[in-house]
């Protein structure tokens, strides 16, 4: 395959589309769909899921009510399989907590006429001292 040209306005898209479904309680299940069954990997503040029912199991489990994400920036390279790969960093706030430093990293696979996650990582930018 070649480089898709369109990397650019597909990860920024993907990206405005996940974190809308992410922050509305009402849409997050939602998320399931941009996940695969089996070939989905998922890594959240160092612990691993494999496959869409384990990444929503994960994601039901987090205790905050409410989430808000603000990205400062996206960005996206092309892949050699017509993926995408996007990196974004921001910050997130949930329930009364100060907002926090993010990252996360995402590839997109092509399948058929769309893409799927095929990796997520996430963590926190937090920094801890002795």
């Amino acid at each position: 395959m070649t480089l898709n040209p369109q990397y650019e306005s597909i990860g920024k898209s993907f990206v405005q589309q996940y974190y809308s479904l992410f922050d509305d309680p009402l849409q997050r299940p939602n998320l399931a769909s941009l996940y695969n069954t089996e070939q989905s990997l998922m890594t959240f503040e160092g612990q691993q899921a494999q496959g869409t029912q384990k990444i929503m199991e994960k994601f039901n489990s987090l205790s905050f009510q409410k989430i808000f994400h603000q990205i400062t920036a996206v960005d996206c390279q092309p892949m050699f399989d017509g993926g995408v790969l996007i990196s974004v960093i921001g910050q997130l706030k949930t329930d009364d907590d100060p907002p926090h430093s993010f990252m996360q990293t995402f590839v997109l696979k092509p399948l058929a006429d769309s893409f799927f996650i095929q990796h997520d990582l996430f963590r926190l930018s937090l920094h801890h001292s002795a």
